[in-house]
């Protein structure tokens, strides 16, 4: 894109993001250990999950209960892949030990052929029943994974971290390398959702999401379209995945019950389910309220975390439906609106603005 054409909204935004870049990438040299190995890793990763979801819902007119379910799912399936049993052990799994790189490309193409058949199945549905058929995906996976101990059990897979491949390294006493991995997997799959929402396919995946009978009757597979989208947020998720249980070492069902289902919806709605950047903007103000009023009651109320981020979530929800990216959105057009370069107080540019979310 000619950066000439960039509106005065857009150039501000992309000159931020730029800045926020390389800020990031130079934040291990500024930022103590927790943050930048906490906070900000699990931030990018996190926000991986939550852009699968964004994608689907901005763009797709799908609002997916499924993505953290096919995050653990890459996740689980790499563990059992690169893991070595020994004794005394008490973590489960196959413990196959193969090779740690070949390991990953399984877990991404197996998560993402399992999103291929849910997408299928889910295709021919909309809304609440979009809704709940991913719900029931997350369901059976928690479910599946808690019982079947050969490939998992409640107690999980552990010694994840340890079975990184060479080109990345030891993890667990060089954590900047995952810090710096998860960096550029978040930029990379941020630049590639928005060039694939450019090309002809995600145009007409968002006809589909405004008018699919329409679509339709112009002769476009709308269940196809929607397979697809799908198909390409488990690919997504699945990364999210890998770096989770490269940073948390280890993961068992609970991580893909229906709290985390729950938060990676929290940190959607919280960031804005209509723009890709809601997903990491949620994912650290979820994880820096996670990490600071962890042990917080409020006079008079009590209570803790869930308290205070369901507030947070109301507030968030009332003052702005669209999140945190409302918000911002609310305010340049307020600032920039009326000045410069004719940009009048109606005029977004169509890919920075909320796309609709209607099936």
């Amino acid at each position: 894109m000619n950066p000439r054409t960039w509106t005065t909204k857009q150039q501000l935004e992309r000159g931020m993001a730029a800045a926020a870049v390389v800020i990031a990438g130079l934040a291990p040299t500024f930022l103590n250990s927790n943050w930048t190995n906490n906070i900000l890793t699990e931030t990018f990763f996190f926000g991986l999950a939550a852009a699968s979801l964004i994608f689907l819902s901005a763009y797709g007119g799908m609002v997916s209960l499924a993505q953290t379910a096919l995050a653990g799912i890459s996740g689980i399936i790499l563990g059992n892949l690169v893991t070595q049993g020994g004794a005394g052990g008490v973590s489960k799994g196959l413990h196959l030990g193969w090779d740690p790189t070949l390991g990953i490309v399984l877990a991404i193409l197996g998560t993402t052929a399992i999103g291929l058949v849910g997408g299928a199945v889910a295709s021919r549905s909309a809304g609440i029943y979009f809704l709940m058929i991913t719900l029931t995906y997350a369901v059976i996976a928690n479910y599946f994974f808690g019982q079947v101990t050969e490939v998992s059990g409640f107690s999980g897979i552990g010694g994840i971290s340890r079975a990184t491949p060479g080109w990345l390294g030891d993890v667990v006493q060089h954590p900047n390398r995952l810090y710096y991995t998860a960096l550029i997997v978040a930029v990379a799959v941020y630049l590639l959702i928005r060039f694939l929402v450019r090309t002809p396919f995600g145009v007409a995946l968002q006809g589909v999401r405004d008018e699919p009978l329409r679509m339709s009757s112009l002769g476009f597979n709308v269940a196809v379209h929607r397979a697809l989208a799908f198909t390409f947020g488990a690919f997504v998720a699945s990364l999210s995945g890998v770096l989770f249980v490269w940073w948390n070492g280890q993961i068992d069902p609970q991580t893909i019950g229906l709290q985390s289902t729950i938060d990676l919806l929290v940190v959607d709605v919280i960031g804005g389910l209509r723009r890709i950047e809601g997903a990491w903007i949620g994912a650290f103000a979820f994880i820096v309220i996670n990490n600071e009023v962890r042990d917080v009651e409020l006079p008079g109320v009590g209570g803790s975390f869930n308290t205070i981020i369901g507030l947070i979530f109301l507030a968030v929800v009332v003052v702005s439906p669209n999140g945190l990216m409302g918000i911002w959105d609310r305010i340049t057009r307020q600032a920039i609106g009326g000045r410069g370069r004719g940009l009048g107080p109606a005029r977004v540019d169509a890919q920075e603005a909320a796309p609709g979310t209607g099936g």
